[in-house]
């Protein structure tokens, strides 16, 4: 993570001081579930929470403990002891590390899940009021990257707009998936901690209870995590492609904002380039990046071992952090993308009517004819009007075969382009509901 692809609500997540503090919370209130059992005095329970609930901890005091009991939990616990007095003997008791680490990780990812969620949800927001602005706004649509058939601009932000649903459905499972707790001691069989301190602090921390935790909580817990975070971000890639194509010179239908004072290039004064979805593309890949350590993280050894925490100390906070500024960022570029209807539809009587060659084809059939000769019928006026000699519409009216079938205002009836938009519509009740 650096700071430039970072928005500060995230990276506070990840930050040291609240990696403490919740350290902080899940022994603060392990100490207090324990004392209602009668196993620590209910006064050293108090002390801890008078003591460190306003605490600001000491990172630079924590790390320099670290590096000399090469072991963060204990440094944090010894740093802990300093400040809440004497009743720190109290705290941690039955307990092992990965009952702290785990449990912390999954408030983290689980907060980190509640800004994902809000920023697709900005997207969404995004996508539909653009779509709905332009659900009749006429565009070509592209197979191969070759003009296919009309379709609509509003049509193809609908498509997003869907998917992005199903991004956000991926980000709840996810966030439920990952939101549990881990307090069982050693090795997960709970010999020297009640099994009740656990639902005491999963209910505190908003969290669920792991069944098996064996000292660790399953890592395919958080390669689902991770996997959904990685789909999000090709969701995200697919959408940006998209803009990029659409800015290219020969085609221009749409382009990010160019603001005031911007600068394409250090060398071409001219240029206004897609950087903000080129970034994205980018940002995408780092994101997926994560996806396999996660999977591999799923094979530990036994009932845990640590080959999985260098790992999560990293594709933690980058994922998250990545996504959530990416998903902002995209927001951004659809909100204020630039429209042009008047050069889609340019772009769409290009190749003069080869747009419609199906409904041709398709008309020549219920006239009679073959598929396999209705096929070359319309084919062989198609291929002249590509290379630019003529429009189709005029050679079909030449083409005595073709006549034999259809008369000239049957022709000119199957160039109507409403054709292609008589279910824009039921699509749009289908996604964003009935009006």
């Amino acid at each position: 993570m650096i700071p430039r692809y970072a928005r500060e609500e995230m990276v506070r997540i990840w930050s040291p001081q609240t990696r403490y503090r919740i350290w902080f919370e899940i022994e603060a209130h392990a100490a207090d579930a324990m004392a209602m059992l009668g196993i620590i005095p209910k006064s050293a329970a108090e002390t801890v929470w008078a003591r460190g609930r306003g605490a600001e901890f000491d990172v630079a005091r924590i790390d320099a403990i670290e590096r000399e009991v090469k072991h963060d939990v204990i440094a944090f616990l010894t740093h802990l002891s300093e400040i809440v007095g004497p009743e720190a003997r109290f705290v941690h008791q039955g307990m092992t590390s990965s009952d702290v680490l785990d449990t912390c990780f999954s408030v983290q990812l689980a907060r980190a899940s509640d800004l994902l969620i809000a920023g697709t949800d900005r997207v969404l927001a995004a996508l539909k009021k653009r779509a709905l602005e332009h659900k009749m706004t006429l565009t070509v649509g592209r197979s191969h990257g070759v003009h296919a058939e009309p379709t609509t601009f509003g049509l193809k932000l609908a498509g997003h707009y869907a998917e992005f649903e199903r991004a956000r459905r991926r980000l709840v499972t996810a966030r439920e998936e990952i939101a549990v707790c881990a307090i069982s001691g050693a090795v997960g069989t709970f010999a020297n901690i009640d099994p009740a301190v656990e639902v005491h602090v999963a209910k505190k921390l908003g969290l669920a209870v792991e069944p098996v935790s064996t000292q660790v909580i399953p890592r395919d817990r958080h390669a689902a995590f991770f996997a959904a975070l990685g789909l999000v971000a090709s969701s995200l890639e697919r959408l940006a492609i998209e803009i990029r194509h659409l800015q290219r010179t020969e085609v221009l239908e749409a382009e990010e904002r160019f603001a005031p004072g911007q600068k394409g290039s250090s060398a071409m004064p001219h240029k206004r380039n897609p950087v903000l979805t080129e970034n994205l593309t980018g940002l995408a890949r780092l994101v997926r990046m994560c996806v396999v350590p996660a999977m591999e993280n799923v094979a530990l050894w036994h009932e845990r071992d640590i080959s999985h925490s260098s790992v999560e100390r990293g594709i933690g906070p980058d994922a998250t952090i990545h996504l959530d500024f990416a998903l902002h960022r995209l927001a951004g570029v659809v909100e204020n993308l630039v429209i042009y209807p008047e050069r889609m539809r340019e772009n769409l009587d290009r190749l003069g009517g080869l747009v419609h060659s199906q409904r041709v084809l398709l008309a020549l059939t219920q006239k009679g004819a073959s598929r396999e000769d209705a096929y070359a019928l319309v084919q062989r006026n198609a291929m002249p009007a590509w290379r630019g000699e003529g429009r189709f519409i005029d050679k079909l009216r030449k083409d005595a075969d073709v006549l034999a079938k259809l008369s000239p205002a049957e022709i000119d009836a199957l160039f109507d382009d409403a054709h292609h938009t008589k279910h824009v519509e039921a699509i749009f009740a289908r996604v964003f509901g009935q009006a």
